[in-house]
């Protein structure tokens, strides 16, 4: 290495604007993203969900905020794409589409909750710092609750849009299954959405959602009180490596094999306590098997998370065998069968997802 040379001397002037465009952007973004969550918080975005014209003091009279903030905030969305400007009457509204992403935790696409997400890993920056240096993990527990709540806003949505409609009926023989009625664990299952989801749309079958972060199963506990579905959808503290039970016919996984310290043992775990006929579903994020096919918008969202969330989360259990949120289809199939799977297939794929069936 020439170390006579000042790098500034190579520096390509072009390239230069285009990073300064690109960091211009996501700075942008990045401040951006507090004024959405304002809206959400503030109930802005559910005051303009009938996308009609409104002036600021309109849109401040209907929430109980300060026009003078909402104004501000409304030029914010307008410059962002997230709300439209009438500069000949000086109104601003959501269109069809923005009130679609931006007002409904029950569309197949919000928001907010991903932004959510973002938000807690800011917030986690002097943690997350330390575990760089120390090399140690930082427990799903010790993030900024922000990371609990925006994790269920987020994947939720895409669970209501999906895992009925698609993701089940794309497995071998399972809809059937669980319409006759079935017994279901749901491992990692946070806060309970993907169980709960599951437990509406099969009422003959049983479910039982596991996860390591007591304060998750809490609400699950509640949200499933809410849902009425408690009587047969029930909530308990285990990892993926002692959760109780047996002869399961189905056991699921949902953007979560990623996140534990030992997946193998993980899906050894699954494998004995599944029926002999028994079916594994496992959700992970979309990724290719090398990284230089996932160096796209897509994955920037996930190394990023998963440089932030998923790596310190495994990391802080044993093993450290984490996986990291863009692990891709061929080292997914390596850890399925080392726990002792003989069958592993892609059942189908979504621009966010990939979708597996393993059987024993």
């Amino acid at each position: 290495m020439d170390r006579t040379a000042s790098p500034v001397e190579h520096v390509e002037n072009e390239r230069l604007e285009e990073f300064v465009g690109r960091f211009a952007a996501d700075l942008g973004a990045v401040l951006h993203a507090a004024t959405v969550l304002i809206g959400d918080r503030a109930g802005l975005y559910r005051a303009m969900a009938d996308c009609r014209w409104l002036t600021p003091e309109e849109l401040a009279e209907g929430t109980g905020t300060h026009p003078r903030y909402v104004r501000e905030w409304l030029a914010a969305q307008a410059a962002s794409g997230y709300a439209e400007y009438d500069s000949s009457s000086g109104r601003f509204r959501l269109s069809p589409e923005q009130a679609f992403a931006l007002t409904s935790e029950e569309n197949p696409l919000f928001v907010p909750g991903g932004l959510q997400v973002a938000a807690s890993t800011l917030a986690d920056v002097p943690l997350i710092v330390e575990a760089f240096t120390t090399g140690q993990g930082v427990a799903w527990g010790e993030h900024h609750p922000d990371l609990f709540e925006g994790t269920l806003r987020f994947f939720r949505p895409n669970y209501i849009g999906n895992l009925t409609e698609n993701w089940i009926p794309a497995l071998d023989g399972v809809e059937a299954r669980l319409r006759n009625g079935a017994s279901v664990a749901d491992i990692g299952c946070g806060c309970g959405a993907s169980t709960i989801i599951m437990a509406l749309a099969y009422p003959s079958s049983r479910f039982v959602g596991f996860d390591y972060h007591e304060g998750s199963i809490v609400k699950a506990r509640q949200a499933a009180v809410d849902a009425g579905v408690a009587e047969r959808c029930r909530f308990e503290v285990a990892t993926a490596k002692d959760y109780a039970g047996g002869s399961y016919d189905l056991v699921t996984v949902f953007d979560a094999l990623h996140d534990m310290g030992d997946p193998t043992g993980a899906a050894a775990h699954v494998r004995d306590t599944l029926a002999p006929d028994g079916t594994w579903m496992i959700v992970e994020p979309f990724a290719e098997d090398r990284i230089e096919d996932n160096l796209n918008p897509l994955g920037r969202i996930f190394y990023s998370a998963s440089t932030t969330i998923c790596l310190p989360v495994s990391r802080s259990q044993e093993v450290d065998a984490g996986l990291g949120a863009q692990a891709g289809e061929a080292k997914l199939r390596e850890v399925v069968t080392a726990g002792g799977f003989t069958r592993f297939r892609r059942a189908t794929a979504t621009p966010f997802n990939l979708v597996f069936e393993a059987r024993p």
